[in-house]
């Protein structure tokens, strides 16, 4: 209830000045202040804003999937969040929407659908008027807008504004649409995966109001869009990890700012063409906020204060990243693929490179890893109903039912496997006091496994590529 009246006071209070908005650092007089009079959902945007709404509609963000020209084995497939498996909640097309409570009361779980940009609806490839309806422009593009599940007249589960009983509070709120800042993007990729900082690890609630101790970039003033640039409201740039891409073929590269012989010491500047900037400027990461490095679904704990059961998770903080070779391209474990019978661990994201690759950089990498359940008979990995165990610790019954929703046919029986995904780490670029030394890594430094990455040792004192 408090919570309620504040956003409304926040509200009313902008309804009383002239509400302004921010552009390249400019702030002007919303224009959005004279032409929005009432709010009736995406269609009062649509009124204007058709062109940009099929924009998006094409988008990542929207349809969770793009094409894949990186993923060796794509097969000309768009791959993405919805059409492939992952070691966190495994696929969110199972676990799409949902209220679920626990025996307090309290919600625990809504559903993968939270931070897709649209009201509850599953994106279809074909474009109708009820999937652009369906789009949340307020989600990106209004700073203080936060949103609730509520029951539809036809009985299914959408969300919706959460003023959405108080026309002129969402006014206000539709009235001070801008640009994208720091803050609304980190509503979704601060808190995926579970919570604050569980899925990236370089990514945290405090690049909202970052340090340049934190990040030297948005600690001193940078946006996520300055990067990840828009055109047409498809982004530039990826993790490793994810499949699909909006822009194929751009890139957001450091070089892109930071061009030519940036380093004093010619043998620094060497180094920049078998070694990606990372490795040296991001020495560790999830500074503030430990991250999940290891996530096990074949054990269950109950967290009292939350009132649900989850996985057992292992959390860390302040990680030294893991190195490998990559030139941009990598494998995922598709859906459709087995596993060999005996194997151990499997790689769900394995990305590509060599010493003997000139196309290859050395990267700094997350690796997580996890156990998942691999279906015996077809020996392929099952996506998890992942809110019957957040609501009753029923991990067999999240098996079976997720095998039923996804393969279409129940299985028989299932065993566990360790899995691994090497995601990128690009952010948390520490000041330049702080990066790697000459002896971190040679000379006896530990940073990197000489031999694991296809020298002899120590280029220093074996030579090879440099």
């Amino acid at each position: 209830m408090k919570k309620t009246a504040l956003l409304t006071l926040v509200a009313l209070l902008a309804l009383a000045r002239p509400l302004w908005a921010q552009g390249e650092g400019v702030l002007f007089e919303n224009p959005h202040r004279q032409y929005v009079q009432s709010y009736e959902g995406t269609k009062t945007c649509l009124a204007c804003h058709q062109k940009e709404a099929q924009e998006v509609f094409h988008s990542v963000h929207y349809q969770w999937k793009a094409p894949a020209p990186n993923i060796l084995n794509s097969k000309g497939r768009a791959l993405g969040k919805l059409n492939t498996l992952n070691d966190f909640c495994t696929n969110p097309s199972i676990s799409w929407i949902a209220e679920l409570r626990n025996d307090r009361g309290e919600t625990i779980a809504q559903g993968c659908s939270k931070c897709h940009a649209g009201l509850g609806l599953k994106p279809s490839e074909k474009m109708t008027q009820e999937q652009l309806e369906n789009i949340d422009c307020l989600m990106c593009h209004s700073p203080n807008y936060r949103r609730v599940l509520w029951k539809a007249p036809d009985g299914s589960l959408r969300r919706r504004p959460a003023l959405w009983d108080n026309p002129q509070a969402l006014l206000a709120m539709a009235q001070s649409v801008q640009r994208p800042t720091t803050a609304m993007c980190l509503r979704c990729h601060a808190g995926s995966g579970g919570g604050f900082n569980y899925k990236r690890g370089d990514l945290e609630p405090t690049h909202a109001r970052a340090t340049p101790e934190l990040d030297v970039h948005m600690g001193n003033g940078m946006t996520c869009i300055q990067c990840h640039k828009f055109k047409a409201h498809k982004v530039l740039g990826s993790g490793t990890q994810l499949a699909g891409q909006d822009r194929p073929g751009e890139s957001n590269r450091c070089e892109n700012c930071h061009k030519g012989d940036l380093h004093k010491d010619h043998t620094l500047n060497q180094h920049t063409r078998s070694v990606y900037c990372t490795v040296c400027h991001i020495p560790s990461f999830a500074k503030d906020y430990p991250t999940d490095m290891h996530r096990d679904w074949s054990k269950k704990e109950y967290m009292a204060q939350e009132g649900k059961y989850e996985p057992l998770i292992r959390f860390q903080k302040d990680v030294r990243p893991v190195y490998a070779w990559w030139n941009g391209k990598g494998t995922l474990l598709l859906p459709e693929e087995t596993v060999r019978k005996g194997a151990k661990r499997v790689k769900l994201y394995a990305p590509q490179g060599s010493i003997t690759d000139p196309d290859s950089r050395i990267y700094a990498f997350k690796l997580h890893t996890a156990r998942l359940p691999l279906d015996t008979e077809s020996r392929r990995l099952i996506p998890i109903k992942v809110g019957l165990v957040f609501k009753k610790g029923a991990t067999d019954a999240a098996i079976r039912k997720g095998a039923k929703a996804f393969f279409g046919r129940d299985i028989k029986g299932y065993e566990w496997i360790v899995t691994e995904r090497y995601m990128g780490i690009f952010h948390e670029v520490a000041p330049k006091e702080k990066a790697l030394k000459c002896l971190d890594c040679h000379m006896g430094g530990d940073r990197l496994h000489w031999k694991a990455l296809g020298y002899k040792g120590d280029p220093i004192k074996y030579g090879g590529r440099f």
